[in-house]
Formats: C-alpha cells, sequence, structure tokens
C-alpha cells in the first residue's frame, strides 16, 4: 500500500490507498492540524503534556465504552485532525478499503465533495462537519452509512438520509461528560466574571473593582437545563454541589426516583423554565423540533440578566438575537463553543458581542474523549464491514427509519438547512 498527501494552500487533504482490490472509500472530514505561531506552518504531533489519561471502562448508565477489536494509537493522542486520523490508517489499509482524509469541506469543489460519487463511509466531527444535505446525499449512491465521529448527527439530513437507505450512527456518550464539564467552567466563567478577571491580569492590570463588577455567586441561583439527557443529567449532578435551585424541562421525563435523587423540579415546558431561571443551559439536540428555539421571542420570556449557555447547536439560538440582547442588558452573559455554520465566519456576530464566553466548538474534542469516540468509530466500522449489528445505542437511522438513539432523541425531518 501507499500513502499519498498532497500539499497545497488552504485546507490539509491525505488521500490513503490499501491494495489494488480495494472493497470501500472510506471519505473523512478532520479539522486541521495545530498551527505553529512562529512559522505559522502546521505540525504534527504536538508535544504530549501528559503521559496517561484516566482509563473509563463504562458511563454513568452502565453502558460499556467502545469495544474494537484492538486500537492503533494511545490514549492521549491527537487523533481529531488530518494527521490524527481517528487512529484508522492502519485497520483500513489492512483490508483493502481506501480512506481519503481531508479538512477541505465546504464551497463548491470541495475535496468532499469531489469524492462523493464513490464513498461507502463518510465520517465528520460534529465539532468540524460536513453538512450531508439532501443534495450531497444524492450525489453518493454508493453511500451505505454517515458515521459522527462524536455525538449529534444534525449535520446529516436524517430524513434524505432515510429516504435513501443510508445507515447513520454516532459514537453514544463517548463525550457526554466532557460537554458537560465545559457546560459548568463556562457557567462559572460567566457568573464570576473570569474572563474579564484574567484578562486584567496578563495585561498588567489590577482594578479590582472593574472586575467584581459584573461577578456573583452560582450559589443558590436557580439554574435550568433545557434538556435531561446524558449531557442534561451530569451538568444537573454537577451543580448539586453549588445548592443550586435545579431545573429541567424534556419531552421524556425523567423518573421521579432520578429526580429526587438530583434534586430537580420539572418543568413543562421551556417557556415556564426560562422565566424562572437565572442560568439556562441548552442541553438537546438539533432537529426541526428545537432549531432557532431561542428566538428574540424567548429571550424575551428570561429574566432580566440571566445567563445563557448553549454547547448543544448553534442553530438552537437566533445569533442576532443573542447578540441584541447582550446589548441591550436583557442577557447578562452568553457562552457556548457551537455555531452555525461550522466553521464560523470571522464576521460571526458572537465572536464580538459584549459578555461572551465563547470558545470553538471544542467541548467534546478534549483529548480524553478523542480516545473513545476513535475508538467508537472501529468499532462501528468493523460492525459494519464484517456485517455485525452496530450497537443499538449507536444508532440513529436504520433502515430506513429513525432507529436506537435516534428514535428517542430526534424528530424526522432536516436541520441542515442553510449550511452550504
Amino acid at each position: 500500500s501507499s500513502q499519498t498527501t498532497l500539499f497545497s494552500r488552504g485546507p490539509t487533504v491525505r488521500a490513503l490507498h490499501g491494495s489494488l482490490d480495494q472493497k470501500a472509500k472510506v471519505l473523512v472530514a478532520l479539522y486541521d492540524d495545530p498551527i505553529d505561531a512562529a512559522t505559522g506552518r502546521a505540525y504534527y504531533p504536538p508535544p504530549r503534556v501528559r503521559d496517561d489519561i484516566p482509563v473509563v471502562p463504562h458511563y454513568p448508565d452502565g453502558q460499556t465504552t467502545p469495544t474494537p477489536s484492538a486500537i492503533d494509537f494511545t490514549p492521549g493522542d491527537l487523533l481529531g485532525s488530518v494527521s490524527g486520523e481517528l487512529g484508522l490508517r492502519k485497520f483500513l489499509e489492512s483490508r483493502g478499503h481506501q480512506l481519503v482524509i481531508t479538512s477541505d469541506k465546504d464551497g463548491p469543489g470541495s475535496t468532499m465533495d469531489s469524492h462523493l460519487h464513490d464513498a461507502e463511509v463518510i465520517i465528520s466531527q460534529p465539532f468540524y462537519p460536513y453538512y450531508l444535505t439532501a443534495e450531497r446525499i444524492a450525489r453518493a449512491p454508493h453511500l451505505k452509512l454517515a458515521l459522527t465521529a462524536g455525538i449529534g448527527s444534525d449535520h446529516v439530513d436524517l430524513e434524505a438520509a432515510a429516504a435513501s437507505g443510508v445507515d447513520v450512527a454516532e459514537v453514544t456518550w463517548c463525550n457526554s461528560i466532557s460537554v458537560a464539564e465545559h457546560v459548568v467552567m463556562m457557567i462559572l466563567a460567566l457568573v464570576r466574571n473570569y474572563i474579564p478577571s484574567h484578562l486584567y491580569a496578563v495585561s498588567g492590570g489590577w482594578n479590582i473593582a472593574d472586575c467584581v463588577s459584573r461577578a456573583y455567586d452560582l450559589e443558590r441561583m436557580t439554574v435550568g437545563s433545557v434538556g435531561g439527557g446524558r449531557i442534561g443529567q451530569a451538568v444537573l449532578r454537577r451543580l448539586k454541589a453549588f445548592d443550586c435551585d435545579l431545573r429541567y424541562t424534556d419531552r421524556h421525563r425523567l423518573p421521579e426516583t432520578v429526580e429526587n435523587e438530583i434534586g430537580l423540579t420539572y418543568e413543562a415546558d421551556v417557556e415556564s423554565l426560562v422565566r424562572k431561571c437565572d442560568v439556562v443551559t441548552i442541553n438537546c439536540p438539533l432537529h426541526p423540533g428545537t432549531e432557532y428555539l431561542f428566538d428574540e421571542e424567548m429571550i424575551g420570556k428570561m429574566k432580566k440578566g440571566a445567563y445563557l449557555v448553549n454547547t448543544a447547536r448553534g442553530k438552537i439560538c437566533r445569533a442576532e438575537a443573542v447578540a441584541e440582547a447582550l446589548s441591550a442588558g436583557k442577557l447578562a452573559g452568553y457562552a457556548g463553543d457551537v455555531w452555525f455554520p461550522q466553521p464560523a465566519p470571522a464576521d460571526h456576530p458572537w465572536r464580538s458581542m459584549p459578555h461572551n464566553a465563547m470558545t470553538p466548538h471544542v467541548s467534546g474534542t478534549s483529548l480524553s474523549a478523542q480516545a473513545r469516540y476513535a475508538a467508537g468509530v472501529r468499532e462501528i466500522l468493523e460492525c459494519h464491514f464484517d456485517g455485525r449489528p452496530i450497537r443499538q445505542e449507536y444508532l440513529i437511522v436504520k433502515d430506513g427509519e429513525l432507529a436506537g438513539t435516534g428514535a428517542h432523541s430526534y424528530s424526522r425531518g432536516n436541520a441542515t438547512g442553510g449550511a452550504v
């Protein structure tokens, strides 16, 4: 087998070819490698900060972490960038498959688009999604599986996938705790006014009054989660230690035993939740029922000076409405790591609006999470190529219908509009 790397200005492209009797093309969109600040050039691998990472054998509900037959990486490696390859190269080459990995995914003539015609499997991460629209699915007649390296498959037109017989799967649970930790960090960053205070420190300043003029304690605040699933529950469990009044809403109400254990109050709908909360955290999937849920009208129902945190999907919030609410003082702060589209354009209003604690979409792609979702991708590919059933909890669409986690979490339809 041979490896071909194409060097050009712009995104990195890497095509990996197996033996002459290739069985399938696996097409993967990954984010670019790290950039050396001094030279401006990409490099890989980055130096390892830690010698190891903790082993997580199973998730809070007892589901085991991914169980592929083997892995060809060391947990803690950077796997989500182009040169990290999700640790798939050796595995796929050994089976004679062709692996095409690129960061060039957007716009007419992208590398991803140029390989649609003969791709059997398409993989991308929620952090750097390849928007698999109905038009792109129609251009991929051999496509059998759309695989999310992570959780959240809203970048796939699920209606079109189902109609075309394309199965959709993701690595359920793989980074739920990663995201929950990020949510708690962002809530504290907003309420305690951490980022402006940090900027004062590194710029040589010491104006304590400016630092604390927007800083409060989280203790006894009312915090509500839009969504009581894996991430929503994990966030609420972690906030219990802060002695908050914890509330949630979800179309699937939790068992009373769980509500009592965490100390939750159930709200029947989003409107009743946001009217009562000092902090609202969005932890639900994006589907037609949640698209632009937080628009000017919904934000108008929130308490003055409330904080809004969104690590779910950018398209759940209307960008201009959030920016206007911050400028007008309706919201005290907004934090999140999800945008629409992704990558976000340089002039996206969330980059410049006041009192924001935005990051790129990083909450679920920590090195710890990457080890799990890379292993999960391999497990799913092994099942796909061996003709074995994919775990039910990994399934989003199967045989033309929402299935597994998809049937529980999504509604039929399409939320990719405007992506490309």
